[in-house]
């Protein structure tokens, strides 16, 4: 080989690893850049307590459409497990709950009991409660023993500790 090609294949080579070396940077800021303008996630939730939901309190579920403002109120009462739970109506009847915490949530069911909404039609329900604020914050679906458009009802529900 002669000296002006091995000159040539040694620029080539070096202009090579140049550009290389430059690329490899450029990536690696183009990343460290990206990373620094994203936020970090914001924390998990807290998981639901048993313990700080344990009480009586005094709940009222609304229907979310808006159009029927119409209040069911029920008692809660709590225990610091998942054993014990009971809704009671203003009409004397109790309605014992299966509660399952789940992340910062706690998800409630009932089995099937006189609707207190509806009169002689039997409900079942199903919802969600967190603790927001000192108030347990959820929604409630209910689930009437009859078919049709208005065999189900989507509720919003509060509850306030009582004393």
């Amino acid at each position: 080989m002669n000296v002006t090609t091995r000159f040539t294949v040694a620029c080539s080579a070096a202009m090579l690893t140049i550009g290389c070396a430059k690329k490899d940077q450029a990536a690696t800021d183009s990343a460290a850049t990206a990373a620094a303008a994203t936020p970090a996630p914001p924390p998990a939730p807290a998981p639901f307590s048993m313990a700080e939901a344990a009480g009586k309190w005094q709940v009222r579920s609304v229907p979310a459409s808006g159009t029927d403002t119409s209040a069911t109120n029920y008692v809660l009462t709590a225990t610091a497990d998942t054993t014990g739970w009971v809704m009671t109506f203003p009409s004397g009847v109790k309605v014992p709950l299966k509660v399952t915490p789940s992340g910062d949530s706690l998800i409630v069911t009932t089995g099937s009991f006189a609707s207190q909404r509806r009169k002689g039609v039997k409900v079942s329900t199903n919802g969600t409660f967190r603790l927001q604020d000192g108030k347990l914050v959820g929604s409630t679906t209910a689930h009437y023993a009859k078919a049709g458009a208005d065999s189900v009802l989507q509720l919003r529900t509060e509850g306030t500790k009582m004393p």
